[in-house]
């Protein structure tokens, strides 16, 4: 099982990628104090755990529902995650985010921490290692993400504006190279169905 753990691990560190997401939370989250800001992380991490657990749980039954198979959302899910990719490889300019409300649970633990390639990954994940492994990767990961978001703005003033721009643009690079593992799988086991 430790090995699970840890062959799940790093996919889920990179699809979730809360490197890429510290930015935009030191941007939302610059006009507040430091008890609103810890309250934000936690939010955004229970949020995008919840979302990733929920989809773990139900996507295999809604996928059974609807004849949907593995490869048909690694191919659907390998696209979406290589636009997205390419999209944040190529942006040059800082992303604005309007501050509602409550900024963990949309956009920060929604759509950017639980986005498209954490739920697609996590989905793939449990078909190959099973859930208890994923779950505990996925909380670790999580984990993660709050410590990142609790450090944020001690972290960019180590590493700069430009380094964290940097991270982030390696970090969508090597999400687009996950993306074309999942289209390039999806297609061969389509070749390969009897």
């Amino acid at each position: 099982m430790l090995d699970a753990i840890l062959l799940s691990i790093i996919p889920l560190l990179v699809a979730i990628n809360a490197a890429g997401v510290v930015p935009i939370y030191i941007n939302v989250t610059s006009e507040m104090d430091n008890q609103e800001r810890r309250r934000v992380a936690i939010h955004s991490v229970a949020t995008a755990f919840i979302v990733c657990l929920f989809f773990a749980i139900l996507g295999t039954a809604v996928f059974n529902m609807l004849e949907i198979k593995l490869h048909d959302f690694m191919i659907a899910g390998g696209i979406l995650l290589l636009v997205i990719s390419i999209s944040d490889i190529l942006r040059t300019g800082d992303k604005h985010v309007k501050s509602v409300t409550d900024l963990g649970v949309v956009p920060l633990g929604t759509p950017l921490l639980a986005g498209p390639a954490a739920l697609t990954t996590t989905l793939i994940l449990i078909g190959k290692y099973g859930y208890l492994p994923v779950i505990i990767s996925l909380m670790l990961n999580m984990l993660l993400a709050w410590l990142l978001m609790n450090r944020a703005f001690l972290i960019i003033k180590l590493i700069g504006d430009n380094g964290a721009r940097a991270i982030t643009k390696i970090t969508s690079l090597v999400l687009a190279a996950i993306a074309v593992k999942l289209i390039r799988t999806g297609v061969t086991e389509i070749i390969n169905l009897p």
